[in-house]
């Protein structure tokens, strides 16, 4: 079995001389993401030829056959003979949803060509920035709302019903309101880029405190800003309401840390407060969006860069002192 690990993870412009066209040249070596439709093939297995089909899974999808059927289906892999019933069950199951999720899902997911250039996009300066890393295969696939984003090795899998709109009546069984903002299509191509940026960026450090954790949190949000096409409060995985409310009490909030002292604190209670998802972030005010930590943090290293426009991309993710970070940025909301 190969190794993976889980993820479940109008323009708006912020005061800053660094855009994503100042780190890029125009002619780059364009890169392209292998897109694998393994939820396509899964969806055309019928209960009449279900062995068969199974069988060909295994055959054509050697890699991610088995970690879909034990992970996501809960099945060993080596007992075909009940994923040959499973299967057909849980693709037209209706008591859960998922024959009307899976038929959604190819519905919505019959073209992909945004996603493909928007992953190409992304891909393209990631490898201009570091030619070194592998570019990954994306595997889609149904993942019977159990997961959004996994790992295999150096690949990525994104789960397609996890992506079908904030509307989606069935996401009200699964789900809370607040985590649904970030179950469309649209975000689907920015969770794949964050997932394989947090993977590839260590945080480095030797000390764990909220500090620590929201500068290197800020760093990877801002390469991510930098590297993706859309307003900033899309990136963020906030509404533009959300991002409005920490703009307009952006000082507050930093008050609040600040006078609290949680900015050097390591507890974590303290931690999961300002980091985790969630309806809002209870250290600061039931009225602010959760992960707050991260976009305080995005402002931090924003304000770094301007302050310190000779630093690189590469050298501000290779950066691990966030005192220094936070000292040479001159925060002050």
């Amino acid at each position: 079995m190969e190794k993976f690990s889980w993820l479940i993870l109008a323009t708006l412009t912020l005061c800053s001389c660094h855009h994503s066209s100042s780190y890029f040249p125009k002619e780059m070596e364009e890169k392209h993401i292998e897109i694998v439709r393994f939820d396509n093939a899964v969806l055309n297995v019928r209960p009449e030829s279900a062995r068969e089909d199974i069988e060909l899974l295994y055959e054509e999808y050697p890699i991610f056959m088995p970690v879909w059927v034990e992970n996501i289906l809960g099945i060993p892999v080596e007992d075909t003979t009940y994923l040959a019933e499973a299967l057909p069950s849980f693709l037209n199951d209706t008591t859960y949803g998922f024959k009307a999720t899976n038929e959604r899902a190819k519905e919505q997911y019959a073209d992909i060509n945004d996603i493909q250039k928007e992953l190409d996009n992304a891909f393209t300066k990631i490898a201009y920035l570091w030619p070194e890393w592998p570019i990954p295969t994306l595997y889609l696939f149904i993942s019977g709302f159990n997961a959004s984003i996994l790992f295999i090795d150096d690949d990525l899998a994104a789960g397609v019903d996890m992506y079908l709109g904030s509307d989606y009546e069935y996401y009200n069984r699964v789900v809370y309101e607040y985590q649904k903002q970030t179950m469309r299509k649209e975000c689907l191509s920015t969770d794949v880029v964050s997932a394989y940026l947090f993977r590839n960026i260590p945080m480095g450090g030797s000390k764990n405190r909220l500090l620590e954790n929201m500068i290197y949190r800020g760093k990877v949000m801002y390469l991510l800003a930098q590297i993706m096409d859309q307003p900033y409060f899309e990136t963020m995985g906030y509404t533009r309401e959300q991002w409005d409310w920490c703009e307009h009490n952006e000082r507050a909030i930093w008050n609040t840390i600040m006078d609290k002292r949680d900015l050097f604190k390591t507890e974590a209670i303290v931690l999961t407060s300002y980091l985790n998802e969630g309806p809002f972030t209870q250290e600061v005010s039931q009225q602010a969006p959760g992960r707050l930590g991260t976009w305080v943090g995005w402002q931090i290293v924003e304000s770094y860069m301007h302050h310190n426009p000779e630093v690189t991309l590469q050298e501000l993710m290779d950066e691990s002192d966030a005192q220094k970070i936070l000292e040479q940025s001159y925060y002050k909301p």
